[in-house]
């Protein structure tokens, strides 16, 4: 294993991090919600009063953050290895796994974690797990 040092971002990705991690804190002490999106746009998909409009600005953030990056620097290319219908069934389990889990990564990940929920412990232990379990099959036992 090598490391791509051209690709190697400590210092942005610690910003990054930083970031996230102040936002998420931000969010849930002056909202008292927690920044999980599988459930910020579950509730869009499944409106109740007075919750709509934070929603859409949550989700409008996701997506406007890029473009408005775009306007001061180039967007990385994007560059995906993988075929449709690899895509398709790869956002079918995470959909899945995120409703089995009640929540997303960024829910248990950032926000879980740092209110040391037990739950949320588990539930990124097994992603984390998950994941390797995944690269290490398709790399190494499947060929892909």
């Amino acid at each position: 294993m090598s490391i791509d040092w051209n690709s190697f971002t400590p210092w942005p990705s610690l910003a990054g991090g930083v970031l996230i991690g102040v936002a998420a804190a931000m969010f849930v002490l002056l909202n008292g919600r927690i920044a999980g999106i599988s459930g910020v746009l579950g509730g869009l998909l499944r409106p109740t009063g007075g919750d709509v409009a934070w929603r859409a600005a949550f989700v409008a953030g996701l997506v406007g953050a890029p473009l408005a990056y775009a306007l001061f620097a180039a967007l990385p290319k994007l560059q995906i290895a993988a075929d449709y219908g690899r895509l398709v069934l790869a956002g079918l389990l995470v959909g899945i796994g995120t409703r089995y889990g009640s929540g997303c990564t960024s829910c248990h990940g950032v926000c879980g974690l740092s209110r040391l929920s037990p739950r949320s412990f588990v539930a990124t232990a097994t992603f984390m797990a998950a994941g390797f379990v995944t690269v290490f099959v398709a790399r190494h036992l499947i060929g892909n």
